[in-house]
């Protein structure tokens, strides 16, 4: 299933969107239906990286996923028989790294250090309270299909989160790192026709040598 990336992500980025949305102290940000007189409604959340977010003169959360890994310990799992007479390849298990942001203009808006922060907690929260993303969580070809993808705070050293920033060509920003674990690429070959067993034939064993 050559879709699971883009699902994973669609998944994720639905699930912090809702609830951004669902908080009350952030609902006048990111619904653009609050009731509230004051409210504005226009901080997204998006899967583009944070250069690009900012290019567009776009404020919200960037949830970028920016680091991809094979998974060592599924990756060397046997084939899987799923008829009497068929084998299906072992997926590709990938471990998903995605760096959240929140992003606000500090020209043009007040405390925006204070509604990254809130942001960013609200986020913290999220995951914090649900870690495992299964059953109506998952969006369109992951729907249904009885996956479970764990999502936990990957710690960076400086020395690490400086590489990431320095490769987008931008200053440090408050951000923290998510991994997302196992998703798996499913093979697109057709599953191995093989002959069953139907008769076991004792009499053709193999024997112990005989000595002189």
């Amino acid at each position: 299933m050559k879709t699971a990336l883009r699902d994973c992500s669609a998944s994720i980025r639905q699930l912090l969107e809702q609830a951004l949305r669902d908080d009350s102290e952030l609902s006048p940000y990111f619904d653009p239906f609050d009731p509230t007189p004051d409210a504005i409604g226009t901080l997204l959340v998006t899967l583009n990286n944070p250069e690009e977010f900012e290019r567009q003169e776009l404020e919200g959360v960037s949830v970028w996923l920016y680091l991809i890994e094979r998974d060592g310990d599924t990756l060397n799992r046997p084939p899987r028989r799923i008829t009497s007479s068929r084998i299906e390849m072992p997926p590709l298990p990938l471990r998903l790294h995605y760096l959240v942001t929140p992003q606000v203009n500090f020209v043009t808006r007040e405390r925006a250090a204070d509604l990254e922060q809130l942001i960013l907690g609200k986020i913290l929260q999220v995951f914090q309270d649900e870690s495992c993303l299964k059953g109506a969580r998952l969006l369109n070809t992951l729907s249904g299909q009885g996956f479970e993808f764990y999502v936990r705070l990957k710690t960076l050293s400086l020395e690490q989160i400086t590489r990431v920033w320095d490769a987008l060509n931008r200053p440090y920003q408050l951000c923290v790192s998510y991994e997302v674990s196992v998703v798996p690429i499913h093979s697109a070959i057709e599953p191995a026709v093989i002959v069953p067993v139907d008769v076991a034939m004792p009499e053709y064993g193999i024997g112990q040598p005989v000595e002189n």
